[in-house]
């Protein structure tokens, strides 16, 4: 394709763009104003289907198991692109992610690709994904096959710096629960009769605390007791901590992982509790940024005025988006709400989230994504990579 022609493909993807720009930036606003949990997003998506649908893409819901889920396709052709929505919020502190940012980008560049999609001979598939803070929505639909037809995908996320997406690594996570159950006796008059399943929570602590002095600084150990007794003069029969670990691949958080349950076993030998431990979550999968796919971002990012940020990009954290990093093509780059002085997951974030800057970081994000597609898709070499990848990966997955 010549220079001319990517140019003209390009212009009426920044035209679709504005003519919708003031509805996107009315979604934004609208998710940040009601912000719903896990797999409760109701609301949020249907605000996102409405425009989509509006838009002139087949809304369809997603699979039964996760109803707030969809797929969302314009456009016809072997070459199909995903582009991921997030809207779910934050316990108590809202969007403080920004998801609601995510979701109107995401809508906003399958507009404007969906105006070049014939002309392209692609596919635009927009995968609404809920639960990404809690729950594992992407993993979810990754599994039930929502993917399977996707040739690359996309996202982008908001945060205090834009950076080049090759710098922006998220780490892998296991989240599980350990039960302590022991043996409830009058905590003055028998103590000695009672197996105290909170003291096995207390060992499991203080050795994990202990672990954390030999661990490198790139990993993370979070927990906190769910449950650990009732009254004062009952000795506790049982005890519940939910905890999570974290390294940049899975490889070294499971390897952490097996330290860390070593801990949790002490508790029980210490105290004559009996264990059982359970997921609580998919495990999240560590980031692979497309090389390719992440150098055309970066320069749609520059060529909008903003500018790439020296430093790392984000260097702890966790998404979903992993998991389909591993399996399909695709980028989960970081782009700035300018002027923020707050990390994600804080009040201020969240109010960041809902500001003129916020509006920018919608429109940017939205066009770079657009843009980037065009440039895959409109390259002979690259679309035939992809094409190709996408073949061998299906073949991999179909039974004989």
């Amino acid at each position: 394709m010549s220079g001319q022609d990517s140019t003209a493909l390009q212009d009426s993807v920044r035209d679709e763009q504005q003519r919708w720009q003031e509805r996107l930036l009315q979604l934004s606003r609208s998710l940040h104003a009601e912000p719903e949990l896990a797999f409760a997003e109701h609301r949020s998506v249907e605000k996102v289907t409405e425009l989509l649908g509006a838009a002139g893409f087949a809304v369809e819901p997603g699979p039964d198991d996760v109803p707030t889920a969809f797929t969302a396709v314009r456009g016809s052709g072997e070459f199909t692109v995903g582009i991921c929505a997030e809207y779910d919020a934050l316990p108590e502190i809202g969007h403080a992610c920004g998801h609601n940012i995510i979701a109107a980008a995401a809508v906003g560049a399958a507009i404007g690709l969906a105006a070049v999609a014939d002309e392209l001979g692609i596919r635009v598939k927009v995968i609404g994904t809920p639960a990404e803070e809690h729950g594992g929505g992407k993993v979810l639909l990754l599994e039930r096959g929502i993917f399977d037809d996707v040739t690359v995908a996309m996202m982008v996320h908001p945060g205090q710096a834009d950076v080049h997406p090759a710098t922006f690594a998220s780490q892998a996570v296991s989240r599980f629960a350990v039960t302590y159950e022991g043996r409830a006796s009058h905590a003055a008059a028998a103590p000695h009769q009672g197996i105290n399943a909170a003291d096995a929570a207390v060992v499991a602590q203080v050795a994990i605390g202990l672990l954390r002095q030999q661990i490198t600084g790139d990993c993370r150990i979070g927990l906190f007791v769910r449950e650990g007794g009732a009254v004062t003069n009952i000795i506790p029969e049982k005890s519940v901590v939910d905890c999570e670990v974290r390294a940049f691949d899975v490889e070294s958080m499971s390897a952490l992982q097996e330290r860390v349950m070593a801990c949790f076993d002490a508790g029980a030998r210490a105290s004559g509790a009996t264990m059982s431990v359970e997921p609580t979550e998919p495990l999240y999968a560590d980031l692979v940024q497309d090389p390719a796919m992440s150098d055309r971002f970066a320069a749609h990012i520059e060529a909008s005025g903003r500018e790439l940020s020296e430093t790392h990009g984000l260097r702890g954290g966790s998404t979903d988006m992993g998991n389909v990093s591993h399996v399909v093509p695709s980028i989960h780059p970081s782009i700035a709400i300018i002027g923020c002085e707050f990390p994600p997951h804080t009040r201020g974030f969240a109010a960041a989230a809902a500001t003129p800057a916020a509006d920018a970081a919608v429109v940017d994000g939205a066009a770079a994504m657009a843009l980037t597609a065009v440039d895959v898709a409109a390259d002979p070499v690259l679309r035939q990579k992809f094409l190709d990848e996408h073949v061998a990966r299906r073949s991999s997955t179909t039974p004989a």
